[in-house]
């Protein structure tokens, strides 16, 4: 009797690993890049405001009127020069904004709490206008924080 013949056996193939499609590119939503955009215009224009009302305070100290019995009393040249300080910081950063630029989102969020802050101690000088600025300020902070990131992509 023969030997069976032994056939050679074929080895499996090695399994494929299957390639995963690449991430899909994130959507950028056009109203957030708008919104930054918009942003960026006002802070310029919060900004320009802002060393305006301080110009005003350094070159005629009795346009403002400063009452009595209020606990954040300063000299209002000294006002002046915060308001025009944290304008210019605020103006730049919005135009950096334009740039896609990162450190102009956060220096722009430090500077609109440093702007809310010196307008709120700045109520009775000019309630209207200081509440206005808060406002905007706080437009700005919401919407560097929320929409900032998609004019950098």
């Amino acid at each position: 009797m023969a030997a069976p013949k032994s056939t050679p056996q074929r080895k499996p193939a090695p399994a494929r690993t299957p390639t995963p499609a690449p991430a899909p590119a994130p959507q950028r939503s056009g109203a957030a890049v708008g919104l930054t955009v918009f942003t960026a215009i006002v802070m310029m224009i919060a900004g320009f405001y802002s060393i305006m009302t301080g110009l005003v305070a350094v070159i005629n100290d009795t346009f403002f009127v400063a009452g009595e019995n209020y606990i954040f009393q300063f000299d209002l040249t000294t006002w002046g020069w915060i308001h025009i300080l944290l304008g210019f910081g605020v103006a730049v950063a919005g135009f950096g904004l334009f740039a896609g630029a990162v450190w102009a989102r956060t220096v722009g969020v430090v500077l609109a709490i440093a702007s809310a802050i010196a307008n709120f101690m700045f109520i009775p000088q000019a309630p209207i206008w200081a509440i206005a600025v808060i406002v905007l300020d706080m437009f700005i902070i919401w919407a560097l924080t929320t929409h900032g990131r998609d004019i950098t992509e």
